[in-house]
């Protein structure tokens, strides 16, 4: 049995946990990133409009993709994503859905601000 839910742009609650929808874009696709308490998730996306990153300004801990270095039709590029995250002012923010094209973790993290990390597989982070 499947019971469907469409999510739209108002927030719901999940087990007591409350979800914050985000409109973003992945080139010309409209897909959703959310925002959990003081917590945002963003990826497969390549623009955020001034009304939707409002909902993200005063997250503590942003996850976004940086893809490359290059650009690309649907991704934040390495620099982009950095830009985004000056402007947003996270506490700390993770890249993720990064490719090989980006290059070597330790020669990346090095050209990175001191309050943004490349993520890792096995990452763990608390919501508080």
């Amino acid at each position: 049995e499947i019971d469907l839910h469409t999510i739209t742009n108002i927030p719901f609650t999940v087990n007591d946990i409350t979800l914050t929808p985000i409109d973003v874009l992945h080139y010309k696709m409209p897909v959703k990133a959310f925002r959990i308490k003081d917590f945002s998730y963003i990826t497969d996306a390549n623009f955020i409009s001034e009304e939707e990153k409002q909902k993200i300004k005063g997250s503590k801990i942003i996850v976004i993709n940086a893809l490359r270095k290059e650009e690309h039709i649907s991704h934040f590029t390495f620099n982009q994503a950095i830009e985004l995250m000056e402007e947003l002012k996270p506490e700390k923010a993770y890249f993720t859905h990064i490719s090989h094209q980006l290059g070597l973790h330790n020669e990346v993290s090095k050209q990175l601000p001191p309050f943004i990390e490349l993520a890792y597989d096995g990452l763990q982070i608390e919501i508080n």
